[in-house]
């Protein structure tokens, strides 16, 4: 057994945290000095680190946290107010993407960049690869920033649950298209059915909680936060695997039930040192360490850079036109597209199919790669810049929803000692009996 893996976690961590510092003396997200050190010390760069099983597999626990979180801080009172935008905004985010995406292969589709196929295939399926939202850094900045439960925090979380739904229907109408043995009925079915699931179990789980709640009377407050947490696990496996959805859906259903528990932001701030102190810097830091460039002609990487301007475009002009059609104002429009803007590994699992399916060149990979990182790093500065100007945690409608963001711990030893002295009380209680 190789021990290399604890050296990785060390350089991960502390070079994350050195990053997120200097990023942060230069007024931009944390998040971004994470996304860049794993550049730095991954192959891209130094090639100190590289991808294994072992931080794939931890990134992957970091972002089905990030989302579980996300949606145990979620107010699901506005959330459903934005249901309607959501779906507004994601289809804008989907179709406008996937006309531009196309667009722009059809100027290039030749040479190096063809992989055979018929020529309209290969140009909507690059498309294809535009449409899907990574939300998590979205959501760690919106975090950061104080911005998560704001009316647009909340309607981008509608809008990327949607847009990863009609994502999958847009890659299994394309592949079957190519062939493939997808029947689109079953994918729809499928989905239909996870979201079945998903209130069945949430009912189940919140009068679950709710009973053990009255029962214990806090006196087992640590058993909290390890059933949210098997809850949590156990909806990401299901949505992953029995359903064909995200992972990631999974994992924000299950916040979505925690938060209408009595101990929901207890729960979370349980899960804060959690994620703060391992699990986001590595997911954060796999992403720049999963990074190869391959070698580029002048052509390709004049098209790696278009391609990542108008990935980032196209998600701000759709979904902001989506979020003005439902009636936002051009600020908060703004604010929407560019926390739909951010691409991550979806776009990559989708490329690695088109190429096995023979609709993608491998020459491509480098330039959508490279479009991953730029709309990863760009995502959360743009986000700093239009929300700059309006107060940290203004237009929360959860009042001790911000004070979680950044005073967990205080939270975890506010609660111990109300533990300590309901325990006190009783004792002398009896003493008097």
């Amino acid at each position: 057994m190789s021990y290399h893996y604890l050296l990785d976690l060390a350089l991960i961590l502390i070079s994350t945290k050195v990053f997120g510092l200097v990023t942060r003396r230069f007024q931009l997200p944390q998040v971004v000095g994470a996304l860049v050190a794993g550049l730095v010390f991954g192959p891209a760069c130094l090639g100190w680190l590289s991808a294994t099983d072992f931080l794939s597999q931890v990134s992957e626990l970091g972002v089905i946290v990030i989302m579980f979180t996300a949606g145990v801080g979620t107010d699901l009172k506005e959330l459903r107010q934005t249901g309607k935008a959501g779906m507004v905004v994601a289809t804008c985010g989907v179709l406008v993407p996937l006309a531009m995406g196309a667009g722009l292969m059809a100027l290039f589709n030749r040479g190096a960049l063809s992989s055979g196929g018929p020529a309209w295939l290969q140009n909507i399926f690059l498309g294809t690869v535009l449409t899907a939202t990574s939300v998590s850094i979205t959501v760690e900045t919106l975090k950061e920033i104080g911005k998560l439960s704001t009316k647009a925090g909340n309607t981008i979380l509608a809008a990327a649950l949607i847009d990863d739904v009609l994502g999958l229907i847009c890659l299994t109408i394309v592949t079957s298209f190519a062939g493939e043995d997808v029947s689109i009925a079953m994918v729809l079915l499928k989905i239909v059915a996870f979201f079945i699931f998903a209130g069945v179990v949430g009912v189940i789980a919140v009068k679950l909680f709710r009973r053990y709640d009255v029962r214990v009377a806090d006196r087992y407050l640590r058993r909290f936060p390890i059933a949210a947490f098997v809850l949590c696990l156990v909806m990401a496996y299901a949505a992953e695997e029995l359903f064909g959805v995200a992972d990631i859906i999974g994992a924000f259903a299950a916040g979505l039930m925690i938060a209408n528990t009595p101990k929901a932001k207890y729960i979370e701030s349980k899960f804060s040192p959690l994620s703060y102190l391992l699990l986001t810097p590595v997911f954060f830091a796999s992403i720049g360490i999963k990074v190869e460039l391959p070698a580029m002609t002048p052509s390709i990487v004049l098209f790696a850079l278009l391609l990542a301007v108008v990935a980032i475009l196209s998600k701000i002009v759709g979904c902001g036109l989506g979020a003005r059609v439902c009636g936002f104002r051009m600020r908060q429009c703004l604010q929407i597209g560019c926390g739909m803007a951010c691409r991550g590994e979806v776009a990559l699992i989708v490329a690695n199919k088109g190429m096995a399916m023979g609709l993608v060149s491998p020459t491509l990979f480098g330039p959508i790669i490279i479009m991953v990182v730029c709309c990863a790093v760009f995502t959360p500065i743009m986000l700093k810049a239009v929300f700059r100007g309006e107060e940290k945690y203004a237009g929360l409608e959860q009042s001790g929803l911000a004070d979680s963001f950044d005073m967990a711990e205080q939270m975890d030893i506010v609660s111990e000692k109300l533990i300590r002295a309901e325990k006190q009380l009783r004792e002398n209680e009896a003493e008097k009996r």
